[in-house]
């Protein structure tokens, strides 16, 4: 994560507040689940029955037999490969899902928009990308809801999915039935590209997209990312991302949208989990 000032992390601090002074007023459930997780008012766009069938699973591998594949991405730092990254999806008519952070919605609001009209998935990705670990359960919730309203307030309008992404894909069965408990299904990955990590980290095009193929399975979700850390701005995942698409389909597979899982009764797509 970039290293954040001390008036970012106050704007921050004042968004987890406000998530719990506000949670009633939002379309989530205020408190975490007893026992099983149970079912929540849904969004208009999504499906009950779709979404309860990802529940108490940490979702890193669509169930399904066909040639299929979803494409991802994280955004916690910055934009800088966000252009090249929808003008390549948009060229081969290719859908994804972004997991973005609150504090990322809150100050890219126009990102968020550039995004939901493009007409891809919008993701929740927590709001400061802290270790869940390390918080409460209060503290959890807060950083879920601060998200969920940031995206909105920042107007990802349809294009809002219930889906959460921990930082740092560290789960635990408790946490995931929080999440659960507020509306949420845990959507993890299969394989990370970890174009994230830079030319300074080792990592090249070639290793990035020889990742994403090596995972290639049906149902595979590949994670990727929009910006670069540490103010850098070589982003190697929008780079390696027409090549990407391109073998995908040459081996005959095809890219689908994560939204089609809220209603597994128009497909024979559904997602199961590897815990």
């Amino acid at each position: 994560m970039e290293t954040r000032s001390l008036a970012a992390r106050r704007r921050v601090s004042r968004r987890l507040v406000t998530a719990g002074l506000l949670a009633g007023a939002w379309e989530v459930v205020s408190g975490p689940p007893t026992g099983a997780a149970r079912a929540v008012p849904m969004r208009p766009t999504a499906a009950a029955d779709g979404l309860q069938a990802l529940f108490g699973s940490e979702n890193r591998l669509i169930r399904t037999r066909e040639q299929v594949v979803a494409v991802t991405f994280n955004a916690a730092w910055n934009d800088a490969g966000l252009d090249s990254v929808l003008g390549e999806l948009a060229r081969r008519h290719a859908p994804a899902t972004f997991f973005l952070t609150g504090a990322f919605a809150d100050s890219r609001p126009e990102v968020v928009r550039k995004i939901a009209a493009a007409g891809h998935g919008l993701g929740n990705h927590s709001y400061s990308h802290p270790y869940f670990r390390d918080l409460s359960a209060a503290g959890r919730r807060r950083e879920v809801q601060a998200t969920d309203q940031a995206l909105r307030t920042a107007g990802a309008g349809t294009s809002l999915t219930p889906f959460f992404r921990f930082p740092y894909s560290e789960t635990s069965p408790a946490q995931i039935n929080e999440v659960n408990g507020l509306g949420f299904a845990d959507i993890e990955f299969t394989a990370d590209t970890n174009g994230w990590k830079g030319t300074e980290g080792g990592m090249t095009v070639d290793l990035a997209v020889g990742r994403a193929l090596d995972a290639l399975v049906p149902g595979s979700i590949i994670q990727m990312h929009v910006g670069a850390s540490e103010g850098r701005t070589e982003v190697i995942d929008a780079q390696a991302l027409p090549r990407m698409l391109d073998a995908i389909t040459a081996r005959g597979y095809r890219v689908i949208d994560l939204r089609s899982l809220l209603t597994p009764a128009a497909g024979s797509a559904g997602a199961g989990a590897r815990q």
